[in-house]
């Protein structure tokens, strides 16, 4: 057999190799898969304490799974980990409380989350002054 022969050969055997595995795939995705559309999810709910792995557990008519989540340990617990907002920069600090304010808008809600539409936070003024090299004196 010529060398330009035993190469195609070779690539049908392997496409055809491939087409079967991805068809395997697909088979073993909607067995586990389900025909209702309508999932309702719960919140994460961390196996311990308030953040960290856990699961969501999610129902559609007289079907109910459970999925592995994660809440981020540095989460705004205000807001939920299934809000992401975009927040814009601090603001400047108020001299009369001492804090500084910002504001959020909604970018998603996760898992059909309950989530405002706009939220604020607000930290402490840092009281240092940050020095900008350390080599002067």
């Amino acid at each position: 057999m010529q060398p330009r022969g035993l190469l195609l050969l070779l690539a049908l055997l392997l496409l055809a190799a491939t087409a079967q595995a991805g068809k395997a795939k697909k088979d073993k995705a909607k067995k586990d898969g389900s025909e209702c559309q309508d999932w309702r999810w719960g919140p994460c709910v961390p196996n311990s304490k308030d953040c960290g792995l856990g699961y969501r557990e999610g129902t559609c008519g007289d079907e109910s799974k459970r999925l592995k989540c994660k809440i981020p340990c540095n989460w705004k617990k205000k807001f939920g980990a299934d809000c992401k907002y975009k927040f814009e920069s601090w603001g400047g600090c108020s001299t009369q409380t001492g804090v500084k304010t910002r504001s959020g808008i909604l970018k998603k809600a996760l898992y059909n989350a309950q989530c405002e539409e706009i939220v604020y936070v607000s930290k402490p003024c840092t009281s240092k002054m940050k020095s900008k090299s350390k080599g002067e004196s």
